[in-house]
C-alpha cells in the first residue's frame, strides 16, 4: 500500500500575506523542487480544464490568446496544455520569476531535494505574473 505524503502549498505576496493554499500529494517522501512545481501545475491545469474557472491563483497564467481559444463556444472549449505550462513554470523558477521557500529556506535549484514531513511548509512567492504559452 502506498503512503501518501501531503504538502501544504501556500502562495504569498512579497509581504508574507497568504492569498491561496492547496495540497499536493506525492507517493514518496523525498521529492525535488521540480517535482513540486510540476505536480502543482498539472493539478491546476487539470482543475481548470475540468471546470473552466478557478485559474486566477494558478502559478502560471495562460496567455490572452490561449484564454480566448479556450472560451466556451458552440464547438466546446479547448483544454490548456499542461506540458507547456510546466515548461513556463520551470523556466520562470530558473529565471527568478518566482521563488520557493521550503521550511523558510529559499530553494535554489530545481534538483534540490525536499523531504516531506508533517510540518514541512512550502511557500511560492510570485515576483511577476507568469504568462504561459
Amino acid at each position: 500500500m502506498l503512503h501518501e505524503n501531503i504538502l501544504l502549498i501556500r502562495d504569498e505576496n512579497n509581504l508574507g500575506k497568504v492569498y491561496n493554499e492547496l495540497k499536493l500529494s506525492f507517493d514518496k517522501v523525498e521529492v525535488t523542487v521540480k517535482d513540486i512545481i510540476t505536480e502543482r501545475v498539472y493539478q491546476e491545469v487539470s482543475a481548470y480544464n475540468e471546470r473552466a474557472k478557478g485559474y486566477e491563483n494558478a502559478l502560471v497564467q495562460p496567455k490572452d490568446a490561449e484564454i480566448k481559444l479556450n472560451e466556451p463556444s458552440k464547438k466546446g472549449r479547448r483544454p490548456v496544455n499542461a506540458e507547456k505550462q510546466v515548461e513556463v513554470a520551470l523556466a520562470a523558477f530558473d529565471n527568478n520569476g518566482f521563488f520557493m521557500l521550503v521550511d523558510d529556506q529559499q530553494a535554489e535549484n530545481l534538483d534540490d531535494i525536499v523531504t516531506i514531513k508533517p510540518e514541512t511548509s512550502v511557500s511560492f512567492i510570485k515576483l511577476t505574473p507568469l504568462v504561459g504559452g
